[in-house]
């Protein structure tokens, strides 16, 4: 059922859901000290709002009722739930949030439960998973694309970390500000994966993506502004800025794709990159480079190709060979393989991707090898490969700039494709 025929009570539950789900686990885990149990109370407080609010209307705020029913089902403050629905008590609610939010040393309650769930005694491996499921609201299924493993292993993942924390007694303790740069790594990690999933939802068709590329840079905006002397998070905040900047050009009025060489820089968020150039500057400047400031840099270098005309594909595949050093994933070693390639090195690069394991499913590879097959002379291999690439994308856009072959003038991605 679409959004316009659902039930006014379920499409309200589901709004609130997905505005407001990391917020809720956050504040409800702030009491229970206990990521799984809020996890729970919030489900009773969603399946209460649906049997609740279709008979007796949707109330005038539903994120405070929700967290007052989520508190209730978490076996706390039982006595101020029993009068939760009085208005007085939705006022003394708001304002108990505001000043949760406004005592937090870190300014919201996302960010500080990112934080909690890059504690040192979670597995590394499981941080940005959990905070994209707890956090951000994400499915293990999304999560599961984002990393390349299958979504029972990445539900198996989220189950054994989320015990791990109740059984270690791992409390919902947000860290002072000096622990943070310990933990950044898996903070912007998660931050970073989460505006990947969403980048390609340009035209907003999935609902459950709603926001997530707005509040995945209002994260980086403040992870930055908290750590200033932090190098890497002023990187990713000129990553996702560079990205950011170009949306209104990725699609024509018609919701064509539009390729990066051939975008209107006009349609750019001048006030983005100059933003985006300044944070990497200012990270440059703390001479300590890493995984984000390199992949900020391949972006820059991108927009000034467009913007001046002049080629740099030589420094661009210079800068994804610093990059495979940093962080030699999947995401990166396809993306580099089509750096060289567009640097004269098809051939090469064509080794490059052949070599790769696991990447049968993966559709930027079949894109990366339908570039890198028409640089190197073999057209009928490129459309083969542009023909499965179009097989397993759900953009209708990236379908046909496949089929169409638009993959014999540019590349179909030049955004944070990298994170896998």
């Amino acid at each position: 059922m679409d959004a316009a025929r659902r039930p006014p009570a379920a499409a309200m539950a589901e709004q609130a859901a997905r505005a407001s789900y990391g917020r809720l686990v956050a504040l409800v885990s702030a009491r229970t000290r206990d990521i799984a149990a809020a996890e729970d109370a919030l489900a009773e407080a969603f399946a209460a709002a649906l049997a609740q609010w279709g008979e007796q209307g949707v109330p005038a705020n539903p994120e405070a009722w929700l967290l007052t029913v989520a508190r209730r089902a978490a076996g706390h403050q039982s006595a101020r739930a029993a009068t939760a629905a009085r208005a007085e008590d939705v006022l003394a609610l708001l304002a108990e949030e505001r000043e949760d939010t406004e005592t937090s040393p870190f300014g919201d309650e996302r960010l500080a439960l990112l934080f909690v769930c890059a504690h040192p005694a979670i597995d590394p491996d499981a941080q940005a998973p959990l905070m994209l499921q707890t956090v951000l609201g994400l499915d293990a299924a999304r999560i599961a694309g984002a990393f390349l493993v299958s979504s029972t292993a990445m539900g198996q993942r989220l189950v054994r970390a989320k015990r791990k924390i109740r059984d270690a007694g791992i409390a919902f303790a947000v860290p002072d500000l000096a622990e943070a740069p310990q933990r950044l790594g898996g903070v912007l990690s998660a931050i970073y994966a989460a505006y990947g999933t969403a980048w390609d939802d340009t035209l907003g068709a999935d609902t459950r993506l709603a926001g997530l590329r707005s509040e995945a840079l209002f994260l980086a905006r403040l992870t930055a502004e908290l750590l200033p002397g932090e190098a890497e998070a002023l990187g990713l905040l000129s990553l996702i800025l560079h990205c950011e900047a170009r949306q209104s050009a990725r699609r024509a009025p018609d919701g064509t794709f539009v390729a990066l060489h051939a975008q209107d820089p006009g349609l750019w968020s001048r006030e983005m990159v100059a933003e985006a150039e300044a944070a990497l500057r200012r990270a440059a400047a703390m001479a300590s480079p890493g995984r984000f400031q390199t992949e900020a840099a391949i972006q820059s270098l991108h927009a000034h190709q467009r913007m001046t005309g002049e080629r740099f594909t030589a420094p661009l595949a210079r800068l994804y060979d610093v990059l495979a050093g940093f962080a030699p994933t999947t995401g990166v070693m396809v993306a580099r393989a089509v750096a060289h390639a567009e640097n004269g090195a098809s051939g090469p690069a064509l080794e490059q991707l052949h070599s790769m394991e696991g990447v049968s499913s993966y559709q930027p590879w079949w894109a990366a090898l339908a570039r890198v097959s028409w640089l190197a002379g073999d057209a009928e291999g490129a459309a083969a490969a542009a023909a499965t690439a179009a097989g397993l994308s759900a953009d209708p856009a990236i379908r046909t700039f496949l089929l169409g072959g638009g993959y014999r003038f540019a590349a179909a991605s030049s955004g944070p494709d990298e994170s896998r």
